[in-house]
């Protein structure tokens, strides 16, 4: 009888963790928040997902309208003090301060495609049904045309993605100081 408890290979660790610390730039800004009528109209942004640069100097999710030139960074890991129920949700609220990664290595979730070492980096920008586990605003190792966007400034480091499709990529420069 096959055993499972013993694993072949570890996992890479959780999205937003920074994996190598050598030549990393973290730099900590608000996430943005819009309040309408008493209600917040911003997402949180989770551990490991690429954010934008507003006007404003706060950062927002990268979305539909993102591109490689508004690309940030990508939101990272860190402890936090639990002032409420929510604070240890994995995600940083509208009006937080975040950290995010402008340079180095961090463990992102690859909802679709295969990473190779080296290879280019895609962040979903539009639905694509043909494609149900690619999630708009989240990164993927293949292109899907106009549904995707190049980030030109980031590679896959290692080529491999763990069963909880965990990869590691590298910001090779910041294009948002």
């Amino acid at each position: 009888m096959p055993g499972s408890a013993i694993g072949i290979e570890l996992n890479l660790g959780y999205p937003g963790s920074v994996s190598r610390s050598i030549d990393t730039i973290i730099t900590p800004r608000p996430v943005k928040s819009v309040v309408t009528e008493g209600n917040e109209t911003q997402p949180s942004i989770l551990f490991g997902e690429p954010v934008i640069l507003n006007t404003d100097n706060t950062y927002s999710r990268f979305g539909a309208s993102g591109t490689a030139a508004t690309f940030a960074g990508i939101a990272v890991r860190e402890v936090k003090q639990a002032t409420d129920y929510y604070a240890g949700c994995g995600s940083y609220l509208p009006g937080e301060i975040m950290d995010v990664i402008e340079r180095g290595s961090v463990t992102v979730k690859c909802n679709a495609g295969t990473p190779t070492s080296g290879g280019k980096v895609y962040v979903r920008t539009a639905v694509n049904t043909s494609i149900p586990t690619g999630v708009v605003g989240q990164f993927e190792a293949e292109a899907d045309g106009t549904n995707t966007v190049e980030i030109t400034n980031a590679r896959w480091k290692t080529g491999k993605k763990d069963s909880n499709n965990v990869a590691e990529l590298t910001i090779l420069t910041r294009v948002n100081p």
